[in-house]
């Protein structure tokens, strides 16, 4: 039977995970409470362009705090091979006088079990992929994303990506490229496209009375 692999919608397998904070249940671990949960994976332990990553996801810390999410990373490596790694983060990286002290947990995934059940392992490698999980409240993936081994991930895209996640749940919208960067709506927020007859009144009124603005009545924008 062919293997399924999670997609968008479906909720998080519930698993248990040995990490640097011990033993774990995902997704529980931010779930209960009422936290988003963004699971990452990395190659390997002491590889240069993980170190890179991690120190990134590190200086964001508070900011995915403050969007109330929990972050976790995973790899293939055992657990004394990420508190070793960590060590020597904090001990050898500073960035503008401040030493880079991980205080997310790591999954030792050391068999590849959660990598394989997710998908995080490439064709014909070993090595697990940069996959990214961001997993809502109520334990759904929201999103999915992939990056090859050879190319490190920009964090603030994954942030962004998270705020995005819980402008539209808060306001029933969609967001635009590069939001809230836009380069024709700025910060504003895409009206959900009418579907019927009515609804299409409905934004041409709205548009009248200075509610919205519309480039056509497909095509709306507001402020939030």
């Amino acid at each position: 039977m062919e293997k399924k692999l999670p997609v968008l919608g479906e909720k998080f397998p519930e698993v248990e995970v040995k990490t640097t904070h011990g033993m774990l249940k995902l997704p529980d671990y931010a779930t209960k409470e009422g936290k988003w949960m963004v699971l990452f994976s990395h190659p390997a332990d002491f590889t240069p362009v993980c170190t890179t990553e991690f120190v990134g996801f590190q200086l964001r810390y508070e900011k995915f705090q403050e969007l109330n999410a929990k972050l976790i990373g995973l790899s293939v490596d055992q657990v004394f091979s990420h508190l070793k790694w960590t060590e020597w983060i904090r001990n050898n990286i500073e960035v503008d006088g401040k030493k880079i002290d991980i205080q997310f947990p790591i999954i030792a995934d050391d068999k590849g079990e959660l990598a394989e059940m997710l998908g995080m392992i490439p064709a014909g490698a070993t090595i697990t992929a940069r996959a990214v999980f961001i997993v809502d409240p109520k334990g759904v993936i929201r999103a999915i994303i992939y990056y090859p081994a050879e190319v490190g991930r920009d964090i603030d895209e994954i942030l962004r990506l998270l705020k995005a996640l819980q402008t539209s749940d808060e306001h029933g919208v969609a967001l635009p490229h590069k939001w809230p960067e836009n380069e024709l709506i700025g910060d504003r927020v895409i009206v959900p496209p009418a579907a019927t007859v009515d609804q299409v009144k409905e934004r041409e009124e709205a548009e009248k009375k200075g509610e919205i603005e519309c480039f056509d009545w497909w095509l709306c924008h507001k402020k939030i």
